[in-house]
C-alpha cells in the first residue's frame, strides 16, 4: 500500500488549489482508508469556491466519490477490497435525531465530507485527492461491477438526494412537476417514472437538459409554459431559484404538497404568503441531505439500469485530479450535468 496521500487543498474564494502530500493515517476503530478511483463537482462546491458558500479553510473539498478500501481499522478488517460509495456525512447512531427522528443527516455529532478544516482529524476530508478516511459512523454501500465509476460517482450526494425527497411524498400522487433539470432534478424524474408515476413534468430554461430528461420518458418544458400544468399532487423544487416557488404553487392542487431540496443558499426568500398555503390546504416539507437507506436505494435504481447510455451521457470523461481548477471551469460551463476528476499518475 502506498504511505502517502495528494489532495487539492481549498484556501478561500479567489485563491487557487494548491497540490499537497500527506502521510496516510493508520486507521482507527472502524475506520477505513479509501483510495478515491473517481470525484465529481457537486454544484455547491461551485458556489464555494466563488464565494456564496461558506466552509472552514483551508480544506480538501468534495462529497462526491467512489473508490476502493485499502485499509480498515479494528471491527471492519472485511471491508478491505470493496469497491464502494459511502454516505457524505456520519452520524453517531444514539442521539434522538439518529434514534427517534428518522433524521441521521441532522445528527448532534454530525460530520460532512468536503465540508470540514485541515485540522478536523486526518484532514483527508474530500474527495478531490488521491485517498479518503472514511470515519466509524459512515455507511458504506457497495457498487455493482456493472455500474462505471463516472455513473456511481455522484450517486452519493445528487442522487441519495433525490430518493430522499420522493420518500417524503404521499402515498398515491401521480402528478408530480419537478422543478429544475440539473442532475438532481432529472434524477427525480428519472426515478419517479421508474417507479411508475403516471404523469412527470419537469421544467428548466436550458434546452438541452430539456432534452436530456426528456429521455427518461418525462414531459419537460420551459418554465415560462409551467402555467400549462395543473392540478399536480406534489411540486419538487430542485432548481434552487426562489421565484419559480410562485409557479409550483399555482400548479399544486388543493392539499398538494410542495417539497423544497435546491435552495441550500441565503437568497432564498420565497415570494410565497400564509394565506396561500392556508387557503390552499398546502404541505410544505423541507429535504436536506438523506438517511443511509436512501443511499441503498440510489445505487439500488443504477443496478436495475445497467449500462445505460443516459446515465452514461450524464457525467464528463474523468479530468486528471492535477487539472482540478480546469475542471471547475468545465463545471462552470454547463456542458456535463457532472465534471469528474480521479488521481493519476502525475501526482
Amino acid at each position: 500500500m502506498t504511505s502517502s496521500a495528494v489532495a487539492q487543498v481549498f484556501d478561500g474564494p479567489g485563491q487557487p488549489f494548491r497540490l499537497e502530500q500527506y502521510p496516510l493515517p493508520r486507521p482507527g476503530p472502524g475506520e477505513r482508508i479509501v483510495a478515491i478511483r473517481c470525484a465529481t463537482l457537486c454544484g455547491s462546491d461551485v458556489h464555494t469556491i466563488e464565494g456564496r458558500r461558506h466552509e472552514p479553510t483551508p480544506a480538501i473539498l468534495g462529497h462526491e466519490g467512489i473508490g476502493e478500501v485499502i485499509a480498515a481499522g479494528t471491527g471492519v478488517e472485511h471491508d478491505l477490497g470493496r469497491r464502494v460509495t459511502w454516505t457524505l456525512a456520519d452520524s453517531c447512531g444514539q442521539c434522538r435525531f439518529c434514534q427517534q427522528l428518522d433524521l441521521p443527516q441532522k445528527c448532534d455529532d454530525l460530520f460532512k465530507y468536503g465540508h470540514a478544516s485541515l485540522t478536523d482529524g486526518t484532514g483527508l476530508n474530500g474527495t478531490y485527492a488521491s485517498h479518503v478516511l472514511l470515519r466509524r459512523g459512515t455507511h458504506l454501500v457497495d457498487v455493482p461491477a456493472t455500474i462505471s465509476d463516472t455513473v456511481a460517482a455522484p450517486a452519493n450526494c445528487a442522487l441519495a438526494t433525490a430518493v430522499a425527497a420522493i420518500d417524503v411524498l404521499p402515498e398515491g400522487v401521480d402528478r408530480i412537476l419537478v422543478q429544475g433539470a440539473g442532475l438532481l432534478g432529472l434524477y427525480a424524474a428519472a426515478l419517479l417514472r421508474h417507479r411508475g408515476v403516471k404523469s412527470v413534468w419537469c421544467c428548466d430554461p436550458l434546452e438541452k437538459r430539456r432534452q436530456q430528461v426528456a429521455a427518461w420518458d418525462v414531459t419537460a418544458i420551459h418554465p415560462d409554459d409551467v402555467g400549462q400544468v395543473k392540478e399536480c399532487d406534489a411540486v419538487l423544487e430542485m432548481a434552487g431559484y426562489a421565484p419559480a416557488v410562485a409557479d409550483g404553487v399555482q400548479a399544486l392542487r388543493i392539499g398538494g404538497t410542495y417539497v423544497f431540496v435546491g435552495m441550500v443558499h441565503p437568497d432564498s426568500q420565497l415570494p410565497l404568503t400564509g394565506e396561500q398555503v392556508i387557503r390552499k390546504s398546502l404541505r410544505l416539507q423541507g429535504v436536506h441531505n438523506y438517511a443511509p437507506r436512501h443511499l441503498n436505494q440510489a445505487v439500488d435504481f443504477l443496478a436495475e439500469l445497467g449500462q445505460d447510455d443516459r446515465l452514461q451521457n450524464l457525467v464528463s470523461p474523468p479530468r486528471p485530479l492535477s487539472e482540478l481548477s480546469q475542471a471547475f471551469s468545465a463545471a462552470r460551463s454547463q456542458t456535463w450535468l457532472r465534471v469528474a476528476v480521479a488521481p493519476d499518475s502525475r501526482l
